[in-house]
């Protein structure tokens, strides 16, 4: 049995690493760092990826056909090739083997508890809630002048892009979302 659910847990795989992947490129665009000031540091770095992450697990989690169980399983796919890549990276840098544990669990409930303080005001379309979140996690409370409010903004153009997309297109691996210029043109006309 334990087999089984082992085979089920990588059946999405591939999909999972294609859709984190694009994620992280989406979120290391430039011109967040430029426009928006957020810290081109590794925690802002992973602040900007955890939340395009966390509007592609929302969108995925949100799916209820055809088959109800697809959605979850491919967003836990996109968890687990974060958290992989996280494991990766953190071993790349040179992180011994008895502290990954540690960052790792450290990594898990920044972006979970992240995740939860954006759903609802995704949800809702609340801008100013998910500002305060972006300002409180991203730049720590100290968000240049228009910053955590312009990226309250994206988040909401990309979360709208997220949502016209299809189960079958996730299932493949292929995610759009929109390049940090057509979220920053997204942004102004709402």
């Amino acid at each position: 049995m334990a087999l089984l659910s082992w085979f089920g847990s990588r059946r999405y795989e591939r999909a999972g690493f294609s859709l984190y992947t694009a994620s992280v490129k989406a979120a290391r665009d430039p011109l967040y760092f430029e426009r928006l000031g957020v810290p081109d540091t590794l925690d802002g770095r992973f602040d900007l990826v955890g939340l395009f992450v966390a509007l592609l697990i929302r969108r995925l989690r949100a799916f209820s056909s055809p088959n109800p169980a697809l959605g979850p399983a491919l967003a836990q796919a996109v968890f687990d090739a974060m958290f992989a890549d996280m494991d990766f990276n953190l071993r790349e840098m040179g992180v011994g083997d008895i502290s990954v544990g540690k960052r790792m669990r450290d990594m898990w409930e920044a972006f979970h508890g992240r995740a939860v303080a954006y759903e609802a005001p995704l949800a809702a379309g609340d801008v100013a809630t998910l500002t305060a979140a972006l300002a409180r996690n991203v730049w720590r409370g100290a968000a240049p002048e228009g910053a955590a409010h312009g990226l309250a903004l994206v988040a909401l153009a990309q979360d709208k892009v997220l949502e016209g997309q299809t189960l079958t297109d996730f299932q493949a691996g292929r995610v759009r979302f929109l390049g940090a210029r057509e979220a920053f043109a997204a942004r102004v006309a709402a």
